[in-house]
């Protein structure tokens, strides 16, 4: 697969192409994942539900994402690797460039946050700096106090409508990546139309460039019931290998996620 860039998903996208990404944590699973076919591998903050057991994202700090960001890059195969800022770790412009370059220090090739045209200051300061920048938008998990619940977003006409201006003033701003979660497919086809950055997916439909799972969910082994937009690719995989193979290829051919895996 050769090391992944930002230039390489960007290819990708102008070429119609898809591309898959999932979370990892570890060493192990990082080399798992990364000879697997899978171009990028997100450190997520999810870290603190799927591995801390807590019951949201919010309690994880700078230090333990740079932790799991260390040990994702010494199992790398290649991959390109995303990592999380967590809650409250980029505030301020200020802030935002000590959290990053923390991550970036333990090995991530961009970061991620959470947050719409409010950072615009603060991604273009990132991305003068060297430091590419993921914008996730939709359901952000750590806002979820904020809106109510995990609940899909954008449904209403004007929160559609502020969603792609939304993206589009980010990539204005110098996002490298946009990131949709729980976004009706609709809405989430337009926002890939409307940006020339590559735009991943999580319930949010087959027409943006790539799908990312947490790996616990599409392994079938996170307690409680899955939500809508994940499929266990352990169910017809003789290991887990094969199941990180698997959620690859049914990205890149378009195959998963079906509409059955989307909201309306």
């Amino acid at each position: 697969m050769g090391n992944i860039t930002l230039h390489t998903l960007t290819a990708l996208k102008q070429a119609g192409k898809k591309f898959a990404v999932l979370t990892a944590y570890d060493a192990c699973f990082s080399h798992l994942i990364s000879t697997a076919g899978v171009e990028v591998m997100l450190v997520g903050d999810s870290l603190g539900m799927v591995l801390q057991g807590n019951d949201s994202t919010l309690p994880v700090t700078v230090e333990e994402m740079a932790y799991h960001t260390a040990a994702v890059k010494a199992g790398n195969q290649g991959s390109m690797i995303m990592a999380d800022l967590p809650f409250m770790s980029y505030g301020t412009p200020e802030q935002a460039m000590d959290s990053a370059a923390a991550l970036m220090s333990a090995g991530a090739h961009i970061i991620k946050l959470e947050g719409a045209a409010w950072l615009d200051e603060t991604i273009t300061l990132l991305a003068e700096r060297g430091v590419p920048v993921c914008a996730h938008l939709g359901l952000t998990p750590q806002a979820v106090n904020v809106l109510g619940g995990y609940k899909v977003q954008g449904r209403e006409n004007n929160a559609a409508k502020q969603m792609i201006e939304d993206a589009v003033r980010l990539e204005q701003a110098g996002a490298a990546m946009l990131l949709l979660e729980c976004v009706p497919s609709l809405l989430a086809g337009e926002i890939t139309k409307a940006v020339d950055i590559p735009v991943i997916g999580i319930g949010a439909g087959a027409e943006t460039d790539a799908q990312v799972l947490v790996m616990h969910d599409m392994l079938g082994i996170t307690p409680g019931r899955s939500p809508k937009f994940v499929k266990n690719f352990m169910t017809d995989s003789g290991d887990i290998a094969g199941a990180f193979e698997a959620y690859a290829d049914e990205v890149k051919a378009g195959t998963f996620p079906g509409t059955e895996h989307g909201f309306e």
